[in-house]
């Protein structure tokens, strides 16, 4: 079952951070990706596959800040 998430960025200035990110979080496995835009991430994951500090992670590891929404 897939679990949606969105995300609150930081750090991000253009579209080549968009792209970044976009590639970043479709590496996580279990994650797919709706929408990034440059402050926001809306995805869907499987929790069997991934976790919300791993697909965090997956952000602050190429330099961006993430926080979940409520």
């Amino acid at each position: 079952m897939q679990t949606p998430l969105n995300l609150t960025l930081t750090g991000m200035h253009c579209d080549a951070c968009v792209r970044r990110v976009t590639t970043a979080l479709q590496a996580v496995p279990g994650v797919g990706v709706d929408a990034v835009k440059v402050g926001s991430a809306q995805l869907t994951f499987d929790p069997s596959q991934a976790t919300t500090p791993e697909i965090v992670k997956a952000i602050e590891r190429i330099g961006f800040s993430a926080q979940i929404e409520p």
